[in-house]
């Protein structure tokens, strides 16, 4: 039913010119003159203005240093270009910092500094910054900002305060677009998918017109419903759009994975016929899909046909292709690729990886070699690895491993009174009594409420 192959034509990369190679010969030029006070002020926003485009993360430090060494942030406009350019190569912390210079300084935030700040304390999920930004926002008269008010609701919902994101949300009447996209997003990734939905379906009611960004956080909510009615609702309300000529690789790589997420990897690959051009969320979509609900053959052929087209697999590709191999045996396939991730693709492998060989060793009860792996893993084990562990022991009834899992497991969760009731299944099930007694009574001491069920009739056998 999936053919990865035959379905696109190639296109060539074509190589681009690296803008941020023109930022160094303008700074360098910059620094060996000495301005007159005259041109003092286009210099700096000469210099603001290739930042915006040009400057890469590794420029940044010397320039920004150079900026105030020699006050060429004069104005909001200068500040604002250089938080952008952190904020672009992935340093939000340092673009909060930046703000924080700016206010030190005596220069005022504008309608513009604000939201990149609100944006950068999102990303660093910095409730305490956020909450210090509305008190900006407010002193500055700029709370009904559209931008602000977006900033605002995303960052509150983005760190679970979802009742001041709906209180910020409710209190302007005429919100738009980007205000509703942050609430819906923000409920979304919070797991409140339903009011997700509901929110959307008010959207609609108010005769505002969903854009991409909408379509992708509702096309979310729907896959982790698994409601398929809904989901084909949500996919026409995308064609339409596409009418439009809204649709983009984003949205459609949502459709994959929404449909894959309702079970439905015969419509995901519907939908995944159509992208052009493919990019890794496009393959990683599908790929997760199919390994997902165990079309293991299909997930691999996938995998194999996105190498072919010089795209680059990454982490969470390689979650979902140790997820096939764990769901289809394939030990040595699964091993090979945790191995050769980092020196084929560039992908150092994480506790996710390293849980789903974990998973795939503990399945054929090889679970000697998954303690090994867990062991020598040069990442921290989580929860998920040690219940991973702790389950499979439980199947295969390996007691000593059973044993070392379940006491790593209660370290990061003493309170998890389902370890106890596992363990003692696994020294039920040896017929190991004298230690299903000693669990009982150290879940007396420690206060743990549950009772570990075990046969009688095994007892007495």
């Amino acid at each position: 039913m999936y053919s990865p192959h035959s379905l696109f034509s190639r296109h060539p990369n074509t190589p681009k010119p690296n803008p941020s190679s023109l930022i160094l010969p303008l700074f360098n030029q910059i620094q060996t003159q000495t301005p007159s006070p005259e041109c003092h002020y286009n210099r700096a926003t000469a210099l603001a203005t290739q930042l915006e485009s040009c400057a890469g993360p590794s420029e940044l430090a010397p320039i920004h240093a150079y900026v105030l060494r020699r006050h060429l942030l004069l104005a909001p406009f200068h500040w604002n270009a250089l938080m952008r350019s952190y904020l672009r190569h992935a340093r939000p912390l340092r673009a909060l910092l930046l703000f924080a210079q700016m206010s030190s300084s005596g220069a005022t935030p504008d309608s513009y500094s604000l939201p990149i700040a609100l944006k950068a304390a999102s990303q660093t999920f910095s409730l305490s910054s956020g909450r210090q930004l509305h008190t900006a926002t407010v002193k500055l008269g700029l709370e009904f900002n559209e931008f602000c008010e977006s900033g605002l609701i995303s960052i509150y919902a983005k760190t679970g305060e979802f009742e001041s994101a709906l209180k910020m949300f409710d209190q302007n009447p005429q919100r738009k677009l980007g205000s509703w996209n942050a609430i819906i997003g923000g409920l979304a990734q919070g797991g409140r998918l339903a009011e997700a939905i509901d929110m959307f379906i008010k959207l609609r009611r108010a005769s505002l017109v969903p854009d991409d960004v909408t379509m992708v956080s509702v096309a979310s909510a729907c896959g982790g419903l698994g409601d398929l009615n809904l989901a084909q609702q949500v996919h026409k309300c995308v064609l339409q759009a596409q009418n439009l000529g809204r649709l983009d690789v984003m949205v459609c790589n949502s459709l994959v994975d929404m449909y894959s997420k309702c079970g439905r990897t015969d419509l995901a690959y519907q939908v995944f016929r159509r992208v052009t051009p493919k990019n890794v969320a496009t393959w990683t979509a599908m790929i997760m899909g199919l390994a997902t609900h165990g079309k293991v053959g299909p997930a691999l052929e996938f995998f194999k046909a996105m190498r072919e087209e010089g795209v680059k697999p990454n982490h969470v590709t390689m979650v979902g292709v140790l997820c096939a191999c764990a769901h289809g045996g394939r030990i040595e396939e699964g091993m090979r690729y945790l191995n050769g991730m980092a020196r084929e693709w560039g992908v150092e492998p994480t506790v996710a990886h390293y849980g789903c060989v974990a998973d795939m060793l503990g399945k054929v009860g090889r679970l000697a070699e998954a303690r090994t792996v867990v062991e020598n893993m040069p990442v921290a084990a989580n929860a998920v690895v040690w219940g991973t562990l702790l389950g499979a022991s439980e199947k295969h009834g390996d007691a000593e491993v059973g044993e070392w899992a379940a006491g790593k497991l209660l370290e990061l969760e003493p309170w998890n009174d389902g370890v106890y009731v596992v363990l003692s299944n696994i020294y039920a099930g040896k017929g190991m009594w004298g230690e299903v007694e000693r669990l009982r009574r150290l879940m007396r001491k420690r206060r743990v409420a549950k009772t570990p069920g075990y046969s009688l009739a095994a007892m007495s056998a």
